[in-house]
């Protein structure tokens, strides 16, 4: 392929394309169009550039979803700093682990997470911003608490009548291979890896929903973002594509319930619908099986002719159930559920699966709902290719292995992983075991990463889980699985220690409600464990003596 465009271009194009536009609503807020995105981004830069910020230099983000963290993003991108979004779920601990390890200049923050973190433990920070209104909270140099006192000012100078189209010039990237994000996996020092995400690989997602969506929704049309921005399943295709596009985004700034998120659906009625499995499954066990659950429906879904009236009707209950204006709901991030899988498959409801990792920022695979081939996760997108490593790719799971615009460059700071992730022949190493068939529809078959994934998108590693469990009292080994949406321990105790000292089943039962307790205060809310529970005896291993995970549920 030939040059990439400039993907802070395509950025400003939008801006001035779609100036009057509402571009970013917190629902039940305020709205701005596109024209006060721009005025809110010129300001940011007025302060980036009087206090000294360079290209290059990191800017972290961390605070829910909501119009100005997006504003704060664009403005880094747009002036050629590297965006470090980070998950507002984090401890203070991992927050200040990826401040530190990412070395950011200056650091946005929610208002929860102001309350929460310690800027003594963040030595190299210049400042922190409070997202809501771009006040300092901190500021260890003069010149940013200056550039902050007389923003208005200093903006009033640069645009003596008023601000207007014209004035809309952002940073163009040099090459697509220049670093714009860093996004890191998760928050734990020791696991944590900053995945460095280069223009090209941006330009890339942004041009395959371009491709794959461009036909469908237009312009001014209305998006919801669910899923965190700070994760690059929800920043690629429920905040960037759609900027870029000229779409008007709405944010669920508070932590979304399926209440909350059914009354948006109603009310907003979103074009495309993004989310992970249990937010669509939770809304149509509270929203629709209710309503189809009794006798008389089930023996008229039987009957060969009724059924399918019977069926357009739940269909259209279903389809009400979001908003029913949207072309298609596309699933990702882990396997939807069976159940709910085949219920929508028998009702014909418009839904794809998609597959992706933040190394590759982050789609791999997708396939538009008509061509979705039920318990896929789609096929190979644009700028990418895949490959299953297996003697018979159809029939015998291999690794899968990815290559193309969207891979990362590496991770930030760390050879040997980076070495591990992506071989000589650029192919990325996912973890993820698969299958592909001869049209190329890839077939998830386990996740030799075990990667756990959050209600609202989050991942959760059991192995960091597990680490720190089994260095607790009376714990020998552990395995953290996933029953629903809690997180529950199982434990091999140390019986011989037990015997020592003399303690009983009841005692070594609280002592690991104990553990338990201990170790949730140190988790962030979404990895808590709700459970222990005792195994008699030690995990079957592998010869290489790992548990054999599988086993176990």
């Amino acid at each position: 392929m030939g040059a990439i465009p400039s993907f802070n271009a395509i950025i400003e194009k939008s801006i001035t394309d779609n100036w009057e536009r509402d571009a970013l609503t917190d629902y039940k807020g305020a709205t701005l169009q596109y024209h006060d995105v721009a005025r809110k981004i010129e300001k940011l830069h007025i302060m980036f550039e009087s206090s000294g910020v360079e290209h290059g230099d990191k800017i972290a983000l961390c605070g829910r979803n909501c119009a100005n963290w997006a504003v704060a993003f664009l403005a880094t991108l747009t002036y050629g700093a590297v965006a470090v979004p980070v998950l507002h779920e984090f401890t203070a601990d991992q927050i200040h682990n990826i401040v530190n390890h990412s070395e950011a200049k200056l650091l946005f923050v929610g208002d929860v997470v102001a309350t929460i973190i310690d800027a003594t433990k963040m030595p190299r920070l210049e400042g922190i911003i409070n997202i809501p209104d771009y006040s300092l909270a901190v500021s260890r140099t003069e010149r940013l608490t200056y550039a902050r006192e007389h923003l208005n000012e200093m903006f009033g100078k640069k645009y003596p009548k008023y601000f207007r189209k014209g004035h809309v010039h952002y940073y163009r990237e040099e090459s697509g291979e220049e670093l714009a994000m860093i996004n890191y996996t998760s928050g734990t020092t020791g696991f944590s890896k900053g995945v460095m995400i280069p223009y090209r690989a941006l330009w890339g997602n942004y041009d395959f929903a371009l491709n794959a969506l461009g036909k469908v929704i237009k312009s001014g049309d209305k998006v919801i973002s669910i899923l965190p921005m700070a994760h690059m399943y929800g920043m690629a295709f429920e905040f960037l594509f759609e900027f870029m596009y000229g779409c008007h985004i709405y944010y669920l700034t508070r932590i979304p319930s399926p209440a909350i998120i059914a009354t948006a659906f109603s009310e907003i009625k979103p074009a495309i619908i993004i989310a992970v499995p249990l937010i669509i499954e939770k809304i149509i066990r509270k929203k629709v099986f209710p309503k189809i659950q009794n006798n008389r429906i089930r023996l008229l879904m039987n009957m060969p002719v009724i059924s399918k009236k019977i069926q357009q009707k739940i269909r259209e209950q279903v389809v009400n159930a979001f908003g029913g204006q949207f072309y298609e709901i596309i699933i990702g991030g882990a396997a939807f559920n069976q159940e709910i899988e085949s219920f929508l498959k028998r009702i014909d409801f418009p839904y794809t699966v998609g597959y992706g990792a933040t190394e590759c920022a982050p789609i791999i695979c997708y396939s538009d709902y008509k061509t979705f081939a039920p318990g896929s996760c789609g096929r190979p997108v644009v700028h990418m290719e895949v490959k299953i490593a297996s003697p018979d790719p159809e029939n015998i799971p291999g690794e899968i292995l990815a290559r193309g615009t969207n891979v990362m460059l590496g991770y930030y700071k760390n050879e040997e992983a980076t070495e591990q992730a992506i071989d000589k022949n650029g192919w990325y190493h996912t973890g993820d075991l698969g299958t592909m068939d001869r049209l190329g529809n890839v077939f998830i078959k386990g996740r030799s990463k075990n990667m756990l994934l959050g209600s609202n998108g989050q991942n959760i590693y059991p192995e960091e889980i597990e680490d720190k469990l089994n260095s607790m009292p009376m714990v020998i080994e552990s395995i953290v699985v996933q029953r629903g949406e809690k997180l529950v321990a199982l434990v091999y105790p140390d019986y011989e220690e037990a015997k020592t000292i003399g303690i009983n089943e009841m005692e070594i039962k609280n002592t690991m409600e104990q553990n338990r307790k201990s170790l949730n205060e140190v988790l962030p809310s979404y990895a808590k464990l709700s459970d222990v529970e005792i195994h008699k005896e030690e995990f079957e291993k592998t010869p290489k003596k790992s548990i054999k995970r599988y086993i176990y549920k």
